[in-house]
């Protein structure tokens, strides 16, 4: 065989051999399916009902208000906590008034009737907020929807549900007020409002294995 012929069939057998090596990819069985998945967020949604708690007006030293109202979670993740905070603004009737009229307001009790277990009971053992006047509550952040079990609760069995706010549910709020009558002159306070706002802030539960 001619040299020509040698080098002919060697290249004719190399071309082969590269169509059977890049066409071999090809050559396998394979199957192929798609999966489509969605990441949807929850929702937290907490609403008081009514919005405005208290309107009160002609006011006097003595005076008591109770009034009751409904926390409720619209959302749809349950909710762990929701913090309470307090601000208000007094509007002076008098340029020379010298006390703060939030320190003459107290809030005798705010109280979760659900983590009661008991309904609504003045003086309760499991307040949420018991005997403070607002102008000291400005400093402090109670938990609206906090189980406070305390020692009568437990005796009786009264331990109402636990902690948090699930989502569809609402938990009933009754709370009350007081001008307290400190036996002094209170003249200064003649004609003042004072302006609060309650803000009530809902906390997520902790992340789980999904």
């Amino acid at each position: 065989m001619s040299l020509k012929k040698k080098l002919g069939m060697g290249i004719a057998a190399a071309a082969l051999g590269l169509s059977l090596i890049g066409g071999g990819t090809y050559a396998y069985f394979s199957d192929t399916e798609v999966t489509n998945n969605t990441f949807t967020a929850g929702t937290l949604d907490l609403a008081v009902n009514p919005s405005v708690i208290i309107d009160v007006d002609n006011l006097k030293p003595g005076d008591v208000m109770v009034r009751e109202f409904e926390l409720q979670n619209n959302g749809s993740l349950d909710i762990s906590s929701i913090d309470l905070t307090t601000s208000y603004n007094v509007i002076d009737a008098k340029s020379d008034n010298t006390d703060d009229f939030g320190k003459h307001i107290k809030v005798l009790f705010l109280e979760n009737a659900d983590k009661t277990g008991d309904g609504w009971v003045i003086g309760d053992f499991n307040d949420v907020i018991s005997e403070t006047t607002l102008y000291d509550l400005q400093n402090m952040t109670p938990d609206a929807v906090e189980n406070l079990q305390s020692w009568i609760t437990w005796l009786f069995g009264l331990n109402g549900e636990g902690d948090g706010l699930e989502a569809g549910t609402s938990d009933q709020m009754y709370v009350a007020f007081e001008f307290v009558d400190n036996g002094n002159d209170q003249n200064e306070f003649q004609g003042d409002s004072l302006e609060l706002e309650w803000t009530f802030t809902a906390h997520q539960t902790e992340g789980e294995l999904r």
